[in-house]
């Protein structure tokens, strides 16, 4: 017995001491990091980038065309940056695109543009309006416009089909898929882990909670779900097909049409492309590269053209500090990006009260004479979302005009913050409306009953008990469908009020129902469509300002934040990279969209457990 204590004492001792070595391992590789990250920030070399005297403006986006970018930890940043592990979710300002594009038209170095869109993911119509005009804007210049890639994806063609010549890889691939809305449904699932799910809603068309009572999507949902996605997708085609000089039945959506021509070119989908007039030629990277070399030079370095890209320009042209007059009024802009929650949030997600103080710092701030919303967010919580109307209400009592502009999306709670405004503009592709209320939330009795587990007690009212565990009392879920109810009313109000119309009329277009912002103006949910120059000029327009400056109204960051972000920045630069595996498991990434798509309503925190949220409005 003695023999076997001691041997079990020897073994726990040692795995303590490899947990212990190891622990003291990972701090000190830690310490040696923030050491030369400290070392770095002190001894930098800022290493100005050098625009060459000839040479392309590669506009390779990297990620989502965004209006904020959401807030990243500076030591997660360095940790990605030092060790060359991809961002999930990378992000491009909208702002900074433009900002580049219009500098490079105007730079002599710059001779010619070349759209590398590769690595640019999804974006919203009205952020891919824009790059697109701006574009249009760059050939006014007289400089050419490729566009170069294996493929090209629905979204990266669209600025593609802007460029002069349009090349793709004899290898490459593209294809039009048009606009969907499919997600995951739930229900059997839910039953099958016994789980009880007490939903409480306002709307015809309020589908928000569908994949969590229903195995489909029902026919009111697929009724006006189809009509928003026609209509987007036929701003799209009329766009592309008077771009290209293509008649507008160009692209197939019958799949026995597509079939029959695809057979005629072998099944290339390259020749494919050619033969429809999508692309121009088919080059390989080497054809490209020569081709360039004539036109710009060659870069010795590195063997290819002369070029410099879209981050490298852009900090060249633009400094980090804001160079307007203190003294001269300004129009505010103040971003509300992401779901709507409670309380303070950080940047990419909308604070009921984070938001607030935003549009509080524009009200208390003397040289703001004018303030644009820029909402781009599908909902959430009515009540954060009812806390930033209010602080709207606070800026138009101080004599401050408030203008609304929507991206691409503003519906439900995103429509509830815009209401208020003195005016409300949307690009035509904006998808809005979803003016309806619901509230949910799971009981897991069955569940635990299943698994022995049973949950019991005394409380001093019928209220005192109420709890996840336990099952849900049928008059508290008439109590909760009522506070619903009642919460679609103001916003039925709210709406009525604002944009001068019966609370019937707007509840004849309300339900829950989704529009694209051009059908919108016509129902008279907004007032103009255009974008964020329309917008700004709209605010100056109404503050009667004729000489102004744009200012973005954003969260302080702390001292310490400032610190450690410059001090991460620098380390990881210092640092170098190692490689890492990273997984491209088509498995995992239906899980990932499983898991986001659920914790959707999961992260929501009313407390009047009431949502003005639109989860319809996202297109895969």
């Amino acid at each position: 017995m003695a023999n076997g204590t001691s041997w079990t004492k020897s073994f726990f001792v040692g795995i303590w001491k490899v947990l212990n070595f190891c622990r003291k391992v990972f701090f000190n590789i830690i310490f040696i990091i923030l050491a030369i990250g400290l070392i770095a920030v002190l001894m930098k070399d800022d290493g100005k980038v050098i625009v060459p005297d000839s040479a392309a403006l590669v506009l390779n986006i990297e990620g989502e065309i965004v209006i904020e970018k959401t807030y990243v930890d500076p030591f997660d940043a360095f940790l990605q940056q030092a060790f060359d592990s991809e961002d999930e979710n990378p992000e491009v300002l909208l702002r900074d695109i433009l900002f580049v594009l219009e500098n490079a038209k105007h730079d002599k170095r710059i001779k010619s543009l070349v759209l590398h869109l590769e690595g640019m993911h999804n974006a919203g119509m009205d952020k891919l309006k824009q790059v697109a005009t701006a574009i249009d804007s760059f050939k006014q210049s007289g400089k050419p416009v490729y566009a170069i890639g294996d493929y090209y994806t629905q979204s990266q063609y669209y600025l593609a089909s802007k460029a002069d010549n349009i090349y793709l890889n004899p290898m490459g691939r593209m294809m039009f898929d048009g606009y969907g809305r499919y997600g995951p449904y739930f229900k059997s699932a839910l039953e099958k882990l016994k789980v009880s799910t007490h939903v409480f809603k306002v709307g015809t068309y309020k589908s928000a909670v569908e994949p969590f009572i229903r195995d489909d999507m029902s026919e009111e949902a697929k009724e006006a779900n189809k009509a928003w996605l026609t209509s987007l997708w036929q701003l799209y085609k009329q766009d592309v097909a008077a771009q290209r000089n293509l008649p507008i039945d160009s692209f197939d959506e019958d799949v026995d049409v597509f079939l029959t021509k695809f057979a005629q070119v072998d099944g290339d989908f390259a020749a494919y492309a050619l033969e429809n007039g999508w692309v121009d030629a088919l080059k390989t990277r080497e054809q490209i590269r020569v081709q360039m070399i004539d036109e710009v030079g060659e870069d010795s370095s590195t063997n290819s053209f002369q070029q410099i890209s879209l981050a490298s320009y852009l900090r060249v042209v633009k400094t980090p500090f804001d160079l307007a007059p203190e003294n001269t009024d300004k129009v505010a802009i103040v971003v509300a990006k992401g779901t709507i929650l409670n309380g303070t949030q950080k940047a990419g997600q909308i604070g009921g009260d984070s938001t607030a103080v935003l549009l509080r710092k524009a009200r208390l701030d003397d040289k703001v004479k004018a303030v644009v919303l820029h909402i781009d967010t599908p909902g959430g919580s009515a009540s954060a979302s009812e806390v930033i109307r209010q602080e709207i209400e606070n800026l138009k009592a101080a004599n401050k005009p408030v203008v609304a502009l929507m991206s691409t999306y503003a519906a439900s709670g995103g429509y509830w913050i815009a209401a208020s405004a003195d005016q409300i503009w949307a690009a035509p592709s904006t998808i809005t409306g979803s003016i309806g209320v619901f509230g949910m939330f799971m009981t897991y009795e069955n569940t635990l009953d299943y698994l022995g587990i049973n949950t019991d007690g005394v409380g001093t009212t019928d209220f005192a008990g109420l709890s996840p565990a336990r099952k849900l009392d049928p008059r508290i879920g008439q109590i909760i469908q009522m506070s619903v109810e009642n919460s679609y009313d103001q916003f039925l109000n709210l709406v009525a009020q604002a944009r001068n119309m019966t609370a019937s009329k707007v509840d004849s277009i309300a339900q829950g129902r989704v529009w694209i912002g051009s059908t919108a103006q016509e129902l008279g949910l907004v007032d103009n469509l255009g974008y964020l120059d329309d917008a700004v000029n709209a605010a100056a327009k109404l503050a009667s300002l004729e000489t102004f400056d744009t200012k973005y109204i954003e969260r302080d960051l702390s001292p310490a934040d400032k610190f450690w972000k410059e001090f991460f920045g620098q380390a990881a630069v210092t640092f170098g990279k190692a490689s890492f595996a990273q997984s491209d498991s088509r498995l995992m990434s239906l899980v990932k969209q499983l898991v986001q798509d659920f914790d959707a309503v999961a992260r929501f925190n009313d407390p009047r457990g009431t949502y003005a949220h639109c989860l319809v409005c996202e297109i895969y």
